[in-house]
Parts: C-alpha cells; sequence; structure tokens
C-alpha cells in the first residue's frame, strides 16, 4: 500500500482552535481521521482529541495487519468516541457534555471505506471529478435530501446538527464502503471551515489541480480569506492513494516493508491509557442521567 498524505489546520479567527485529525497505519491499513470539536459546549477541543485518540486505539488493537469488517469497526469506533465523552463527562461533573463532529477514512487493500457523524466532510475525487461526498447531518442538509418528496417551508441555519458524538441520544452514524480505489484518486477531509465559505465546486477545481502539498493549502487559505476576521477554524487532511504496484512514485508512505506488528500514528495518544471501556445499555443510561441531574442541579442554584 502506498499513499500521499498532507494536513493544514488553522485557528482562524477563533480564540482556540478545536478542531483535531491525524492519520495511522499498518502494513495492509490505513486510517484518516478528522473531529471538529463543536462550539457551544465545553471543551470542544477535549472532545475532538478524544474521538480521535479512542478511534486510534481500537486501529491499533484490531488492524493486524488488516481488520477483519471495516465498515462495523468504524461504527463501532466512532460510538466507542461517544460512549467516551460520555464517561468524561460524568468522571469531571461537567454540567453539559463536550461534543464534536466525526469524519474517518480507512483505506485497506484496494478498497476505501467512511464513516461520519455531523458536519465534517469527506470528498472523493477521480481524475478531476467529484465522485462522492459525505451528507450532513444537519437540518439544512435533511431539508434539502426531502424537499423533493414532502415540501418544507421552514428554514433552518445551516450550523444545526440533529447529531453528533457527545450528545445526550445515541448519535447516527452514517458508512460508506467498499470503494474501489484507483492509483490517483484522491479523498479530502475537513471541518465546516472549510466547505462553508467555499463550494464544492470550488474546494474540487483547486484540491484536483495541483500535487496535494499545493492544493491543500492554498484551500485553507482561500477559506480564511473569504471567511473574514471571524471565521472558523480551517482544518483539512487530504489523501493521494497509488496502487502497490505504482513503483516510480518517490513520494508519500510505503508500507510494504513494515511487519505484520507496525503500528504508525501521527494522533497524539497514550495508547496504554486509551482503553476503551465495554459500556452496556444501562451504563450509558446512567451517564446520560447523571449529566442531566449535574444540569438540573445548576439550574436550581442559579435561581
Amino acid at each position: 500500500m502506498r499513499f500521499s498524505v498532507y494536513q493544514v489546520s488553522r485557528k482562524g479567527g477563533r480564540e482556540k482552535n478545536e478542531d483535531r485529525m491525524g492519520y495511522c497505519y499498518t502494513r495492509d491499513a490505513g486510517l484518516f481521521a478528522l473531529a471538529d470539536g463543536m462550539g457551544g459546549h465545553p471543551e470542544g477541543e477535549v472532545a475532538a482529541q478524544l474521538a480521535l485518540q479512542t478511534m486510534a486505539a481500537a486501529f491499533q488493537r484490531e488492524a493486524k495487519p488488516q481488520l477483519k469488517n471495516p465498515l462495523r469497526f468504524l461504527q463501532e469506533s466512532i460510538l466507542a468516541g461517544h460512549y467516551q465523552l460520555l464517561r468524561y463527562a460524568t468522571d469531571k461533573s461537567l454540567v453539559d457534555t463536550p461534543r464534536t463532529t466525526m469524519v474517518g477514512c480507512l483505506m485497506q487493500g484496494a478498497t476505501a471505506y467512511w464513516a461520519h457523524c455531523g458536519d465534517s466532510r469527506l470528498y472523493l475525487v477521480r481524475d478531476g471529478v467529484l465522485l462522492a461526498r459525505t451528507r450532513d447531518h444537519s437540518y439544512t442538509e435533511l431539508q434539502e435530501t426531502l424537499s423533493q418528496v414532502v415540501p418544507i417551508d421552514a428554514r433552518f441555519n445551516r450550523s444545526v446538527l440533529f447529531t453528533c458524538l457527545g450528545s445526550p441520544g445515541k448519535p447516527v452514524i452514517d458508512t460508506v464502503g467498499p470503494i474501489q480505489m484507483q492509483a490517483g484518486d484522491r479523498v479530502l477531509l475537513c471541518s465546516d471551515g472549510l466547505w462553508s465559505v467555499l463550494s464544492d465546486d470550488e474546494i474540487v477545481s483547486t484540491f484536483a489541480a495541483r500535487p496535494i502539498s499545493d492544493g491543500v493549502p492554498e484551500l485553507v487559505e482561500q477559506a480564511l480569506r473569504q471567511g473574514g476576521p471571524h471565521c472558523d477554524n480551517v482544518t483539512v487532511l487530504a489523501v493521494e492513494w497509488e496502487a502497490a504496484e505504482d513503483r516510480d512514485s518517490l513520494s508519500g508512505v510505503s508500507t510494504q516493508s513494515l511487519g505484520e506488528d507496525v503500528f504508525a500514528s501521527t494522533i497524539q495518544a497514550s495508547m496504554a491509557d486509551a482503553t476503551l471501556p465495554d459500556l452496556d445499555e444501562a451504563e450509558i443510561e446512567r451517564s446520560i442521567r447523571e449529566i442531566n441531574e449535574a444540569i438540573q442541579r445548576t439550574s436550581k442554584k442559579g435561581r
């Protein structure tokens, strides 16, 4: 397996950067993930980092050197991050749970799989053409999807989501795959700081026209310029997949020489500490109940 990867994250006009991204790989599989901590809730940067660490820990444990069921892995590792946020909130006695969106892409062999929760996006581009894009878990995108079936008069704020990690209800996680990859296919993961100010056409044209090491920084700069002084965090992680038999390419990462037990990661996490809890439904409900009780206690004190 061979791939080229490039990532950029900028704070923009916000006080802090609550986006997190990273990738990890074994000889036969690569995981690329991005999370966007949500404003309006506490410790968004912690939520994003914890979700990434949870997924990376699961990948390290299960990719030996491949995953047996990639789609199930994506579902379960994202859901495990959600449970970790509930546990974190109860352990810290927070009156609200840190929340984050998330998108992850797994490349294994000559196939790709991806999953997302919220409005962090994935774009798949082949020969300059957009082949696929995730659909945001927002009321605006839902309205656009259903408008041809059921007319809806209400207008929603595009930033209002109906699901995310860390919310009281079980998150919605959409998965896609397997998708057969071709040499030169490009995958772009981004936070809403990019796509909220650049159209899909603008993103695809800039992303496809240059090497990813040039195109990704240019996209981020375009978003910062158009977003103005109060723009959101802008984070992009891009991957170009190359066929394993493409011996002429000198750029990127080649995993061919790695041993079966070798694991590499850019996600900063102590894997020994990032153990995943085996939470049953009763324990999940207990976590949610404790959070709600803490909120009620705080509300009574403020009266």
